[in-house]
């Protein structure tokens, strides 16, 4: 009896992490969105060797210094989902930030900007709601109007999108 108690137990700490891991996938997305839109990739490659996170907190230019002990935690966060690597120096660009330099053609940076963008990302908060209403999308029940009907030419969102589109066609 005790044997099975003890998979029983096994089993729902296994089910309980799963869960959780799911819960909290968000903070990845969001993590790497925040690290485009604060230029970490490019400071690294633009550093020209590994970077110290002290480096890196002085090389940002607009971090509120009462925040500057938060990046070591979201390094440390990038730094395990593969998009930097670090080195007995510092912190180094692996393949995928490379992707994310602002300069480089293939840049995939618009693309995490804007698929993350608020605008973007508000609809999945109304997907319950969806499935219960007439509404022909998520984004039909957040904003009143389908995304083809939005008008997102003007807006810092349309601007992405558009660079994030022409560099992956």
């Amino acid at each position: 009896m005790a044997k099975m108690d003890t998979v029983n137990v096994n089993e729902l700490l296994q089910a309980q992490a799963h869960v959780w891991n799911h819960i909290f996938n968000f903070i990845n997305s969001m993590s790497l969105k925040c690290a485009v839109d604060l230029g970490i990739p490019d400071i690294i490659h633009n550093h020209g060797k590994p970077m110290t996170v002290t480096e890196l907190v002085a090389a940002l230019p607009t971090l509120n210094p009462t925040k500057a002990c938060n990046i070591y935690r979201l390094m440390r966060i990038l730094v395990h989902l593969g998009f930097f690597g670090v080195e007995e120096d510092g912190y180094v660009l692996t393949n995928a930030s490379r992707l994310l330099l602002k300069d480089d053609p293939l840049s995939m940076g618009p693309f995490v900007e804007s698929m993350l963008d608020p605008m973007l990302t508000k609809p999945w908060d109304f997907l319950g709601i969806w499935f219960e209403s007439n509404d022909h999308s998520p984004f039909d029940t957040a904003y009143g109007k389908s995304f083809w009907d939005y008008d997102f030419p003007d807006t810092k969102l349309g601007h992405l999108m558009k660079k994030g589109l022409a560099r992956d066609s």
